[in-house]
């Protein structure tokens, strides 16, 4: 009987889901380097793997949809970007190539078929396609558009249709049509949704259900809720709020914005007070409801949230360490933060979950 009831445990093992890993990359600006860390989930730390030097100021990065490979623009000269394969079992990357880009690149994605690299330049104010080729390495420019002062993010939606890209400067969102087959943008009608002046679009985020678009403003740290109309690409304003602390006396200074998986949170990062905002979600109206503030890292420019929802990562540019937060999944509250040091000027953070 203990022979029987011992294959019947193994049996069930093996039929079990291999649990999956996670892996976390960490973009290090000064120090010129990628730091590849394992997340533990049941303790909710952050172990080391490897330190990739990319030999430029390294900031931000994409994953391939399918999570076989991790993109990182160089923002000194010459500005590059350079192509990594992620090994699944250990989560070491390995560097397949690099391609130039067109200027100093605030922000890189890949579309919904990871054959094609969208770029947008803060300084260069500029958007750009460069193609990707099928072992996974960005190739030439195919496509450079001149843009309002100083572009800051691009992503396409999940459709694949439409790309959306925000100007800082220019105080606007362009929304563009998005052909796959050749990897070309082209206007969208209207081509523009304007913003407050001098509030500076800068990060955004669809919900999963892609029925709301959320926006931050770096200068003035304003949060907003759009509707977006996924048929035409167009977006109306539903809401604004605000990423601030109580009382807060200093410059606006928002950065980054990401929703959990399950789309009941929406977490906000600010540089001046060094601080996370957290926002309950309505499912039915996408409207948000502000939660309060977290201290996190001193000046924390990129954070993440782990495939489960479970863990919230946030890198600090000025205190050359990122924090992992568990999230209370009741409340959105941020847990205490455990600590671990990673190069200098950590700006940007992508969290891949691999079996």
């Amino acid at each position: 009987m203990k022979k029987i009831l011992t294959v019947m445990a193994l049996a069930t093992l093996s039929a079990s889901p291999a649990l999956a890993t996670t892996w976390v990359y960490v973009s290090n600006a000064d120090s010129q380097d990628i730091s590849v860390l394992e997340l533990d989930r049941d303790l909710g730390v952050l172990k080391p793997v490897e330190t990739v030097n990319v030999g430029g100021q390294v900031m931000p990065m994409a994953v391939s949809p399918d999570k076989r490979f991790l993109y990182a623009a160089l923002r000194s000269q010459p500005y590059r970007v350079v192509s990594f394969a992620i090994d699944g079992a250990s989560g070491k990357l390995k560097k397949l190539g690099e391609a130039p880009l067109a200027d100093s690149m605030a922000n890189i994605d890949t579309d919904a078929t990871g054959k094609w690299l969208f770029a947008a330049s803060y300084p260069g104010h500029k958007i750009t396609v460069n193609a990707i080729d099928k072992e996974g390495s960005v190739g030439a420019i195919q496509q450079l558009i001149p843009t309002a002062p100083n572009a800051h993010a691009i992503h396409a939606d999940s459709t694949n249709r439409f790309v959306l890209a925000t100007s800082l400067g220019g105080d606007n969102v362009s929304s563009w049509r998005f052909d796959a087959a050749s990897g070309k943008l082209s206007p969208n009608d209207p081509p523009l949704t304007g913003a407050q002046p001098k509030s500076g679009p800068r990060h955004f985020v669809w919900d999963k259900a892609q029925r709301f678009v959320y926006l931050v403003d770096e200068l003035d740290a304003a949060l907003h809720v759009y509707a977006w109309e996924s048929a035409g690409g167009t977006l109306k304003l539903l809401q604004s709020t605000t990423t601030l602390p109580a009382g807060f006396a200093g410059k606006p200074w928002a950065a980054d914005l990401h929703l959990t998986p399950d789309g009941r949170y929406l977490y906000a990062s600010e540089r001046t007070s060094s601080t996370l905002s957290a926002f309950r979600v309505d499912p039915s109206t996408g409207l948000l409801q502000p939660l309060g503030q977290t201290p996190t890292e001193k000046t924390p420019r990129g954070f993440a949230i782990d495939p489960s929802g479970r863990y919230l990562i946030a890198a600090g540019q000025e205190s050359h360490s990122v924090s992992v937060y568990a999230i209370d999944a009741n409340t959105g509250a941020l847990g205490t933060p455990k600590r671990i040091p990673v190069g200098k000027n950590p700006n940007w953070i992508e969290i891949v979950d691999l079996p």
